[in-house]
């Protein structure tokens, strides 16, 4: 599953990238630093799994993980092809969640592409390219389906009426994810055309230090201005975050955090909120060999976790011993949760509960 990172040009992207990934993308003070868009694969902070490799002592841990993208920056025009236009929109197409980056700081030494900082303009200007973009795509639907519709094709009567409203919302700066559809029709209708104004976003406002614990007056309008939309809003100094990845020792790192106010990365939380952000959680799988994280949808039955494993395990499934992460810990051991009688055996039709310790029979 692949989070983007989306936003103007010299807004804090490729920064913010590097903080994640610590892949070192390209990040200078002038527009369209960033042209290929660069791929990390990013661990999943989980205090849960540290627990879990502290009881069970394994030979090794592997943490769920997210792949995050740095796309170019678009500007305005972009649907038309401006600047990387026609090459970012494709790129955001391929991704299943927006991280949109805003400016949230004063700073002279950095341009902003517009003159000025204003991180509302700077939404606006990105949501009007992609809602032009996603324009585009129903127009072009709907040319189709009312020729249809015009036979008295029931089924493209309803679509007819269904991207109609699409495209009426469009045109009045409403993205796809916050206009109201049935939610059977936007099953049928919507989510095959894969707007890019449908993905789930998570807006990421970009502070100066002093913003870092308590966000700013920039960071109050922004959640202001998108309380209606159903998004995820956090902010975080990106330069900041920079600066503590550079220190060697993670003792510096905690104390760089400690003087600024901070318990944790904000990293660490704008990654967790995209692992929420794409619907995912996580349960585990604990031996003496590996204490592993798996990463799965919300809402997956036992067979289809199974399948993450290998594709083997959902067709042979037979059942799955599963216990809870409270209850392990509780009782320290597996075996002592055994003994306990707190492990359960669950069928094909179990829906895995997010930090549920899993062992799967299968039988190929």
């Amino acid at each position: 599953m692949k989070a983007g990172i989306v936003g103007l040009p010299n807004v804090g992207k490729s920064t913010l990238f590097n903080c994640l990934s610590n892949a070192k993308a390209q990040s200078a003070n002038f527009p369209f630093c960033t042209i290929e868009p660069n791929i990390g694969v990013v661990n999943v902070p989980d205090s849960r799994l540290e627990k879990l490799e502290e009881l069970v002592s394994p030979e090794r841990v592997i943490p769920a993980t997210v792949e995050i993208v740095d796309i170019a920056g678009l500007v305005k025009g972009a649907s038309k092809g401006e600047g990387l236009g026609n090459q970012f929109l494709g790129n955001i197409r391929e991704t299943d969640a927006i991280l949109h980056v805003l400016r949230c700081f004063d700073n002279d030494n950095i341009v902003h592409v517009d003159g000025s900082v204003d991180p509302i303009r700077d939404k606006e200007t990105i949501d009007m390219e992609l809602q032009l973009k996603d324009l585009e795509t129903v127009e072009k639907k709907l040319d189709k389906v009312k020729r249809a519709a015009k036979t008295g094709n029931k089924d493209a009567q309803k679509e007819e009426a269904v991207l109609v409203k699409l495209k009426d919302g469009l045109e009045a700066g409403v993205s796809v994810r916050a206009i109201e559809v049935a939610k059977d029709d936007r099953v049928a209708f919507v989510q095959p055309l894969q707007f890019i104004t449908d993905k789930p976003v998570m807006y990421v406002c970009n502070v100066d230090e002093a913003g870092a614990v308590d966000g700013n007056d920039y960071v109050a309008q922004v959640q202001k201005a998108v309380a209606n939309e159903n998004a995820e809003v956090i902010f975080l100094a990106v330069g900041t975050e920079a600066d503590i990845t550079e220190l060697e020792s993670y003792e510096e790192r905690q104390m760089f955090l400690e003087d600024i106010g901070l318990s944790e990365p904000g990293s660490g939380k704008l990654i967790r909120g995209a692992y929420k952000l794409l619907d995912l959680e996580t349960y585990f799988t604990a031996g003496e060999k590996e204490v592993r994280a798996w990463t799965i949808p919300v809402g997956a039955t036992a067979p289809q976790a199974a399948g993450v494993i290998h594709t083997d395990f959902e067709k042979g499934f037979i059942r799955a011993e599963v216990i809870s992460y409270a209850d392990y810990v509780q009782y320290g051991a597996e075996s002592k949760v055994k003994e306990a009688g707190k492990m359960r055996v669950e069928g094909k039709e179990y829906i895995v509960q997010d930090g549920d310790v899993m062992h799967f029979r299968f039988n190929v």
